[in-house]
């Protein structure tokens, strides 16, 4: 037990760090040296600052479109392959699952990627974060067993009374199938979310930029946060710190709040697409 507190301090130690950092006022910063541990008055300029508009508000918002509409096409996609390779009467079926395992042994290198992305004329285009990373053959390995999981006879008895494929997979398999649905959903959104290489490479116009990027920006190139963008009428701008530990916990919270709503469906769903019988 005492172990387990020591590795909770050892992780939750730094992210306080960081959030006691984003509402410290610029005296303490400076008086601290730029990182503090316990803000002695705090104040939520940064935030305030970094949501009055500009490059960053613009990034959380092509960071949002990305993760959701992402995740959507994502989900569709990786479902109606797995439906498929789930059902024993589909022709090639064998061929097809052949080849989804061989994209996990070769992965496509950065070069070609780029000229497809090229080709397609998805250059500075919010669909290149998308579409080339839309299927992941792991999530599809995993979504088919859990299709292969469930009953025979729910699927027969449907195609008894007349139903098509399509309306089985959408009317019964997809509402057995929500823990599956959420954990593959939830690896997808945090892929989406947390995408910025894709972003350097394929996206020129800043103002298309996700979150990450402008993160990566501040933080590891130490840009400074324009003063167009954070200025405030009559009162001092934040720091630079703050600001900066102001992005980091804003482009961690979506997923810090999205994952205990779906913490009990991403146990099952990976249990149960991960054992046979």
């Amino acid at each position: 037990m005492l172990a387990l507190g020591l590795c909770c301090l050892v992780v939750l130690g730094p992210f306080a760090m960081v959030v006691a950092t984003s509402l410290a006022d610029p005296e303490q910063i400076a008086r601290d040296g730029g990182m503090v541990l316990w803000p002695e008055v705090p104040t939520l300029e940064a935030y305030r600052a970094i949501f009055t508009g500009g490059q960053i508000s613009g990034a959380i918002g092509v960071s949002a479109f990305v993760t959701i509409v992402g995740t959507a096409v994502a989900l569709s996609v990786t479902s109606l392959l797995a439906y498929a390779l789930s059902r024993r009467t589909m022709p090639f079926r064998g061929v097809l699952l052949g080849a989804v395992l061989l994209t996990m042994l070769f992965g496509v290198g950065i070069i070609p990627l780029y000229l497809t992305v090229k080709t397609f004329h998805l250059l500075d285009s919010l669909w290149s974060l998308i579409i080339p990373v839309s299927v992941s053959a792991f999530n599809v390995i995993v979504m088919r067993q859990f299709f292969q999981n469930l009953p025979d006879e729910i699927s027969e008895a449907a195609t008894i009374d007349g139903a098509s494929e399509l309306k089985i997979f959408t009317t019964i398999i997809v509402p057995l199938s929500k823990p599956i649905f959420a954990a593959i959903g939830l690896f997808y959104a945090v892929n989406f979310w947390n995408t910025f290489f894709s972003a350097l490479l394929y996206i020129n116009d800043q103002s298309k930029w996700p979150i990450q990027l402008i993160l990566r920006q501040y933080l590891v190139n130490n840009a400074q946060v324009g003063l167009d963008e954070v200025a405030m009428a009559g009162e001092m701008p934040p720091a630079q710190p703050s600001l900066q530990m102001a992005i980091l916990v804003v482009s961690l919270i979506p997923i810090v709040c999205v994952y205990p709503f779906l913490q009990k469906h991403f146990t099952k769903g990976m249990l149960t697409g991960a054992i046979k019988g």
